[in-house]
Parts: C-alpha cells; structure tokens; sequence
C-alpha cells in the first residue's frame, strides 16, 4: 500500500472533520427536540440492546456448567445438565428476542429522522437559486441525495447498535477473562483486538478512497444515462444511439476498473482479518488445553474460552464491513450536508411581507445586472409598466430580454438599481407572495409525466373540476381535451412528449390562467410553434391577458405588433420605445428588425 502524500494527509484530516460534522448533524435527528416519543423509543431501545449484551455474556457461562456437569467434574447442581442445557438454549433465544426488540421499537425513529432529512433536502434543492441549477446536473444531484438518505439510514442503525454494543460486549467479556481466568487472557484478547481494530481501520481508510472514486465513476455513468434518455428526441435525430452508448459505456468502464479495485481490497482486507482473529483464537485455545491438561482449568472452561472467542471474533469480523460502511456513508451524507449547507443565493429578509398588488405596476428602475460580474448583461434599464399595460420587449439574442424576466421572478436579484412592483422592491417581500402575483408562459412549457387534469390544475392547489374546464376553454384547449378517449385523464408522457407543441401551450396557458396572476409574463411563448398554431395561441394569450399587466418578451415582431407599447433593447440598454406604428414611423432599430423579419417570411413564403 503507498505512502499518504501530504495530499492525500489533508483529505483525510478533511473527511474526519467533515465525518464528525456529520455525527453532529445527525444527531438531532435521532434525539429530536420537542418529540418525547422519540427519546422514550431510543431510551427503551438502548435498554433491550443492554439486556441482550448481559445475557449474551452470561451465556457461556451456562454452556460451562451444562459440560462440567456432563463430564462429572463438578457435582450435579440444582438444574442439573438438562435443564442447564435448556438454560443455555433459552439466554440464546432471549438474546436474539431482545435484539429484536430493539430493532422493531427503534425502527419509528430511524424511519422518522429518514423522512424529516429527505423532506429537508428535496425543500432546500427547490430553495436554491436558479445560478446554482444551470450548474448542477440533475443525475449527478439525485444520486448524492439517495446515497446521503441511505447514508443516514445506515449510521443510525450500526452506529447505535453495532459499534457501541461491540464495544460494551468487548468489555464485557474482558471482564469475565480476567476475573474467571487470568491477566495473560485478556492480554491475548486485548492486543488480538487492538491490531484487528488498527488493520481494519488502516485498510479501511485505504479503500475509501477507492470507493470514493467508485462513487464518482458511479454518479457520472448515472448522470449520462439520464441526461442521454430525457433527450431521447435528439439522440434520434442524429442517429447517435451507438454514440450514447459508447459514451455510457465509456463511463461504466471507469465505474468497472473503480469496483474491481474494491472488490480486491476487499479480499485483501478479509483475508489479513482472518488471519489475525484466527492467530489470536487459536493462542487463547492453546492456553486453555494446557490448563486443562494442568488439572488448573475444567473441560467446560476449555468450552466457555472457546465461546468467548467466537462471540467475539463474530462482531469482529463484521467490524470491517460496518466500519467501511460507516466510512462510506459518512461521505455520502457530507455530499449530501454540503448540498443542505449550500446557501441561497436569493432569500427573504427577516420579517419581510407579502407582496400586496393594487394595481400591478411593474418598474425596472435603473436595472444593472449579469450573471459573471466581468460580463455585465443589462446595463442601467429603466422600463415602467402601468397597470393593465401590455408592454412587449425586443431585440437581438443576448440584449437581456429573458434576463429581465428572470429578474421580475426574482430567480436572481440585481446588481443595481430596483425591480418594483406597485411601488415595493422585491428584495423586500417574500418571495411566495412575488411568484403568487406573476404568472409565466414560457417558450416551452414542460408538463409532469401525468394526466391533462394534473398539468392545469396545478396551476393552483385545491382547483375544482369546474375551475379546471373553465381554464381549459378560457386556453381554447377544452374541445380537443374532449375529443381525447381518455379526456383529462390522458397521460401526456414524460416532459408531454405525448402532446404537439401547440397543444402543450395551451396546457399551459391554462395552468397560468387557472393561477389567475394580476401579472402576465409572456417569454417567448409562441416562437417555437409554426405559423398557424402560433396564430390561435395567440387569440388564447390575448384572452389571458384581459385585465392584466402583461409584459411580452417576443422574437416574432408581428406577434406584438398591438402591445400598448415595444421597449427596443440593444446589448442591455433601452434604444427605443413607442407603438408599433410611431417606432416604424422613426425608422430606427426596431423598423429595422422588422423590415428585416418581413423580408425573411415573404421569402420563406
């Protein structure tokens, strides 16, 4: 096995932080505040645990008599063989009966701390910001959360009931050693374990790294399978089944070199465990026949010794399986608690309140923002939109449009200046309240792998069947929900693979209006649908946004050629603004951009 490096030193001082960090965290869970349920189970738990550890040593003793009686070298006692034999067989099944018990009163709060942990967690991932999703991919984030809950699973079960009744039962049975036999036995007993212990830990550490790296082959070979499969259309475009199979396979060939690794460490590690345990059992049984061929030990001392050392090298021998374990899981539960400890970029001031709308005024008042500091996107923006305006944002790719959007949803805060609704700066109410006020029809809306009924009414929560047909025909979808065999309960597939792009729109729109926002935003919501479609969503996006404050950033200039005004953008700064005949009449950016349009449909057409 090589040297740590100084590196590799450091990783390792890192992990034992990060391993006690950890334990801390996770010990509320197992004690939690307030619960008095939970602390009576733990407490109820700990005591079968140490009733079954008593009897477990005292069982040997049993097993002693019943042989010393046998082979006559002590009177018969009272219970005499028979009934200490039956003795014998019923401390075992106690133990194991206590064990039990334990685990079934024990299990309520494991099962409850898994469950508070992973509700924490998915909370949080939904909490942080935009920035932090675009960066992350999303196989890769759902295997460190199934891995850190197993984790937390498996450290509260061996930690509790593993390594602390090991230790209670290693002391326990020292204490016999040396009260019923001599010091040279528990010297034996105490340095066999002692250089298990040190061996197994040394290995042990060894492989973590290994399996560390196993883990990491393991996250990417996941996170290409599922980023391959949730694009399954464009894999088909370009033929490029074998290539995505090739590169999984790429991936699962480090995985395969990763897992041989451990496979053999493992080996290596099992075979050193045995030969000491066997080496220390054996010195232990050598010194029990010379003491009984002294006449200085019975036959039933030469037995109990020997199922002393087995009652032992038993949980000892697990030692390295749950150390490991414990190992592993400790890192896969810091993945997941540096995931907790990930700080929101966007998050309400204390006290702050709810947005109240009176009008659904929107201002973008001297707007400076960008997503790399050194790159700024939009560069001091002022835009006022007034109650019931509908306002349409243009421009070329990359002049912070969508950006703007993004800003009014508050996915990310500003740089400078203030976004204001009805005269309150969003960074000062909660951002429920925000997203409960704007309603959002992106460029392509992305449904739930469920039933028509679910998509739209989750557009509020609690809607009833009527409030959901009323938001279907206000969307202009309801007859062609009708037409479908299944009506609302048809599954639209993964993403609404199953729905044509207009058809998804409209479920949308009817999700948004079902929402009922007093704030519309409109982010491209018709440049991927074909002329035709895009020309009766249209008619839908106008009925949406009758008595509404509707803000239209749009690719397609004749899709907003009636909006009350077109604010002109150009690589962040506002150029124009006006109607659509009074900035044609100026014959700037936008008269520009829309010869040009006109010029590229005629000659499509």
């Amino acid at each position: 096995m090589p040297p740590d490096s100084s590196t590799d030193a450091q990783i390792a001082r890192d992990e034992r932080r990060s391993g006690w960090r950890t334990i801390r965290r996770v010990g509320p869970y197992l004690w939690p505040e307030g619960q008095t349920w939970a602390k009576r189970r733990v407490v109820i738990a700990l005591g079968f645990l140490i009733l079954a550890k008593l009897i477990a040593v005292a069982t040997p003793i049993l097993y002693k008599q019943a042989v010393d009686t046998l082979s006559g070298e002590v009177s018969d006692l009272m219970l005499g063989a028979v009934g200490l034999t039956l003795a014998y067989g019923m401390a075992r099944l106690m133990t194991v009966g206590f064990q039990q018990l334990r685990d079934a009163v024990f299990a309520k709060v494991g099962q409850r701390a898994l469950r508070r942990l992973a509700l924490e967690t998915f909370t949080h991932i939904h909490r942080l910001s935009m920035r932090y999703h675009i960066t992350r991919k999303t196989g890769g984030l759902s295997r460190i959360i199934e891995r850190g809950v197993k984790g937390v699973e498996f450290l509260l079960r061996f930690l509790l009931f593993s390594i602390g009744p090991l230790m209670l039962e290693l002391l326990l049975v020292a204490g016999v050693l040396f009260f019923l036999f001599d010091v040279w036995y528990l010297a034996v007993v105490v340095g066999v374990v002692a250089l298990y212990v040190a061996f197994t830990f040394k290995v042990t550490e060894w492989r973590v790294k290994l399996r560390r790296e196993m883990n990491k082959q393991d996250t990417d070979a996941n996170q290409k399978a599922i980023d391959s499969l949730l694009n399954f259309e464009t894999v088909k475009y370009f033929g490029a089944e074998e290539r995505e199979a090739a590169r999984y396979d790429r991936a699962m060939q480090g995985y395969e070199q990763a897992a041989i690794k451990t496979a053999t460490s493992l080996a290596m590690l099992n075979v050193g465990q045995s030969l000491i345990i066997t080496s220390g059992l054996v010195a232990v049984m050598v010194m029990a026949a010379v003491g009984v061929q002294n006449g200085a030990l019975t036959v039933g001392d030469f037995v109990m010794v020997n199922a002393y050392m087995i009652q032992i090298t038993m949980p000892l021998n697990f030692l390295g399986t749950v150390y490991r374990e414990i190992r592993q899981a400790l890192v896969d539960m810091g993945e997941m608690f540096d995931l907790l400890e990930q700080p929101r970029e966007v998050s309400d001031k204390p006290g702050a309140p709810e947005l109240a709308v009176s009008g659904g005024v929107v201002e973008f008042d001297g707007v400076r923002f960008g997503y790399d500091p050194t790159r700024p996107i939009l560069k001091g923006i002022d835009v006022a939109v007034g109650a019931g305006e509908n306002v349409a944002l243009v421009g070329p790719s990359g002049s912070g449009k969508s950006t703007i959007g993004r800003l009014l949803f508050r996915f990310y805060d500003v740089d400078g200046g203030a976004v204001c609704i009805d005269g309150q700066d969003l960074r000062d109410v909660t951002q429920d309240s925000l997203h409960a006020a704007i309603g959002v029809v992106p460029q392509d809306t992305v449904l739930f792998n469920d039933t028509i009924r679910y998509n739209i009414a989750y557009g509020r929560d609690g809607a009833s069947d009527v409030e959901i047909v009323e938001a279907a025909k206000a969307a202009q979808i309801h007859s062609f929900i009708e037409s479908l065999p299944e009506g609302y309960d048809t599954q639209v597939g993964e993403r609404g693979l199953k729905l044509s792009g207009g058809e998804k729109q409209r479920v949308g729109i009817a999700r948004t209006l079902l929402k009922d926002p007093p704030i519309l935003l409109l982010d491209e919501a018709t440049s991927a649908l074909d002329t035709e479609t895009e020309a009766s969503i249209q008619d839908a996006l106008r009925r949406a946004g009758e008595g509404r404050t509707v803000i239209t950033i749009a690719h397609r200039l004749s899709t907003i050629a009636d909006a009350d005004r077109i604010v002109v953008l150009q690589e962040g700064e506002v150029v124009e603004q006006g109607t659509h005949d009074a900035l044609l009449a100026q014959g700037g950016r936008y008269a520009a951009l829309w010869a040009r349009q006109q010029a590229s449909e005629e000659e499509a057409a």
